[in-house]
Parts: C-alpha cells; structure tokens; sequence
C-alpha cells in the first residue's frame, strides 16, 4: 500500500526537488473542509499511481515557508513537479476521476 509522503519545510528539496520522477504535491490545513474531502483521494492516488508519481502532503500552517515560496494562496493546491519545477497546478477539490486526467500527462509511463 502506498502513503503520501509528508513533507515539511526542511524536507521538500530532498523529496520533491530531487526526486527523479514526477512529484504531486498537496498543500492542504487541518481545518480546510475541502482538504478533508480530498484526504482520501490523495491516499487512494498514492497506492494507484505508486511507481508512477510520488504523492506528497505538506501542512500550509506547519510549513508556511515552502507554501510562500510557491504562492500557495488558496488550498487545497496541488502542484506536480518534474525535475525540480513546476509542471502543473491544481486549485480546490476535484473528484477523483478528474483529478487522474489532470495528472495523467505527467505520469511516469
């Protein structure tokens, strides 16, 4: 079984920027009601897409450096990254099927 990677402030250069294959990376709060919707997409995604896209959570309140450093301004977002740079940003609650066609194009074939 798969699990989002948490990410924090001192490990997103590490997990994310150096990773070799494409990252997605939810930035989502404890509080956020449509966070809470997406949670179990994201765990659903990190079994169906493992070896194909490594699929992270970072908590905006705990890490507000890297959400800044990437003008988080509204969550859920979600942003996948290849080779260290933004491929792609999702903005607020998709279901699941939509969320995959977003990131589909980025999966590692």
């Amino acid at each position: 079984m798969g699990k989002p990677v948490v990410l924090t402030d001192q490990n997103f250069e590490e997990e994310v920027l150096k990773a070799t294959g494409p990252v997605m990376v939810d930035f989502w709060a404890p509080w956020c009601g449509p966070c809470k919707m997406l949670g179990p997409i994201v765990e659903e995604l990190a079994d169906d897409l493992a070896g194909k896209m490594k699929i992270c959570k970072l908590n905006v309140d705990e890490n507000g450096v890297t959400a800044g450093k990437y003008g988080v301004m509204s969550i859920p977002t979600m942003i996948v990254f290849k080779e260290g740079q933004q491929a792609a940003r999702i903005v607020g609650f998709k279901p699941k099927p939509k969320l995959l066609e977003d990131l589909n194009p980025h999966l590692t074939k």
